[in-house]
């Protein structure tokens, strides 16, 4: 898992933009962030691919001439600008986030106008609100069509014709949809927030002022963040396990480089879990795990599950012995210094861009790296002690021993026990953080329960949904910008500036 940082947003000379008209200034503010935020990502992975390359020639014996350098310095440059002009496709990010921010700003004043003529009963704060919804409704439909019109391989697939003459001779394009299920996710999950968090702020200035307010529902306000944290973060997990395909290749690639498992054990937990492999029954899976057992100087024999029921936990622990514990403790202690070379150069730069750094800014860097790396590392370290747990300590006491028992604990119970533990890391971080944890996470887990591509007949529902959603936080953020919470709700004031 990951967390988003502390981020406030300021505006530099740049994206303050005084030298455009004030009704212009939101759409291209929106345009530049938009470019800077799709474009610089992509650049920064070729500069870090590039480095990489480098170091490693640097470092090889064998040096050959300078001709391959040029060819690399040509790639690099190619690599390079064709990314900055991608950027500039009209059906790309950067134009949605202009068609988004430019066309709600600028499209308020006149359908407000609309309003007053059209409903003139309403009240001024109706029609304000009215106003600001569509407003941010059209262009919101509009944009995201405008993404979703881009043509992409990945949901582009050549299938037969059906044909009596010719079957299987003629084939056709048929185009998924599915693009922008993220952002869409991402939309609905900010809109949600905000309607239920304006609900509930009001029942609870009701119950204080009424003074009915009880510790349970405070304690409901406070437990909020942390229970969706630990569900989303838990059908992240399950998903990584067991349907890999519903995560974006990006967090599934981050996810399984944090874990540092051997896939042949998840394969194990995926087959025993789809029957195809049956503890006590020879159904040709011995392969598997067998030569995972010579790898690690195992008995080869603990690798068939014909013979060995359950495959031992040791497997489970990849070479830190046989005690559940200490494994737990050393995974640990290897995700924590893992996770220290990710946030701690992250949180230096954030200090340094600031101001510039003294020893109490660097000891705060330090000290909020190692808060989140501690948080990371007792995520995953809880992760596999739970399945340590069900499969070797409390699972067979409570259970049973019997092969149907130790099939249905490997078919599922260890890991559901695991995603249920290891959300609870979540209190190791700072409320605040909570807040954007569990922001980030939700949208990423409701993307689990539902196909990653589909019919593109139903597209219309995903395209209305997030138009919906987006008018309903741009509204709130123009309203009461601090009811959208987390880094959008940072981001947005500043970006409706005008």
């Amino acid at each position: 898992m990951t967390r988003q940082g502390q981020v406030r947003i300021r505006g530099s000379n740049i994206l303050e933009l005084r030298a455009i008209p004030p009704s212009l200034r939101p759409l291209i503010r929106a345009y530049l962030i938009g470019y800077a935020s799709s474009v610089g990502p992509k650049l920064l992975n070729v500069l870090l691919r590039q480095i990489a390359v480098a170091r490693r020639r640097r470092n090889s014996t064998t040096e050959d001439s300078s001709s391959p350098r040029k060819y690399q310095h040509d790639d690099l440059l190619t690599s390079l600008r064709r990314i900055i002009l991608a950027g500039f496709d009209w059906r790309t990010f950067p134009t949605f986030c202009a068609v988004l921010v430019g066309g709600s700003t600028i499209l308020e004043a006149p359908i407000r106008r609309l309003c007053q003529r059209l409903a003139p009963s309403l009240s001024d704060v109706a029609q304000t609100r009215l106003a600001r919804w569509v407003s941010t409704f059209l262009p919101a439909y509009l944009g995201l069509r405008l993404l979703q019109s881009k043509q992409s391989p990945a949901f582009t697939e050549s299938v037969p014709m059906k044909s009596n003459d010719h079957p299987g001779v003629e084939r056709k394009e048929v185009r998924y949809a599915g693009r922008t299920l993220d952002l869409s996710l991402f939309a609905v999950t900010h809109a949600i927030d905000v309607i239920v968090g304006e609900l509930w702020s009001r029942r609870r200035a009701r119950r204080i002022a009424d003074r009915k307010w009880t510790k349970l529902e405070s304690l409901l306000s406070r437990s909020a963040d942390p229970c969706i944290f630990a569900c989303s973060s838990g059908l992240i997990m399950w998903a990584w396990v067991y349907h890999r395909s519903r995560l974006p290749r990006s967090y599934h690639k981050w996810i399984s480089s944090a874990a540092a498992v051997d896939d042949r054990l998840i394969q194990a937990l995926q087959r025993c879990s789809s029957g195809e492999l049956r503890y006590g029954e020879d159904t040709g899976q011995a392969a598997l795990l067998q030569p995972m057992c010579e790898d690690y100087g195992w008995p080869r024999i603990w690798g068939d599950p014909s013979v060995i029921v359950p495959i031992p936990c040791e497997m489970v622990h990849m070479g830190c012995g046989p005690l559940c514990e200490y494994h737990a403790l050393m995974r640990f202690l290897r995700s924590w210094r893992w996770s220290m070379t990710m946030y701690l150069p992250l949180n230096l730069a954030l200090r340094i861009r600031r101001k510039p750094p003294t020893p109490r800014s660097l000891a705060r860097a330090v000290l909020s790296a190692g808060r989140s790396s501690t948080f990371l590392a007792t995520f995953i370290a809880l992760f596999y002690y739970g399945v340590c747990l069900t499969r070797s300590r409390i699972g067979p006491r409570l259970l049973g021993t019997d092969v149907a028992t130790r099939q249905a604990i490997d078919s599922g119970w260890c890991v559901g026990v695991g995603c249920v533990l290891c959300g609870s890391s979540v209190l190791i971080e700072t409320a605040s953080r909570r807040k954007d944890m569990a922001l980030f996470v939700a949208p990423r887990a409701l993307a689990t329960l539902f196909p990653r591509r589909y019919a593109e007949g139903k597209q219309w529902r995903e395209t209305l949904a997030f138009a919906a959603s987006a008018a309903v936080v741009f509204a709130c953020a123009r309203e009461n910008p601090a009811r959208v919470r987390g880094v959008l709700g940072r981001l947005l004031p500043f970006v409706l500036r005008q």
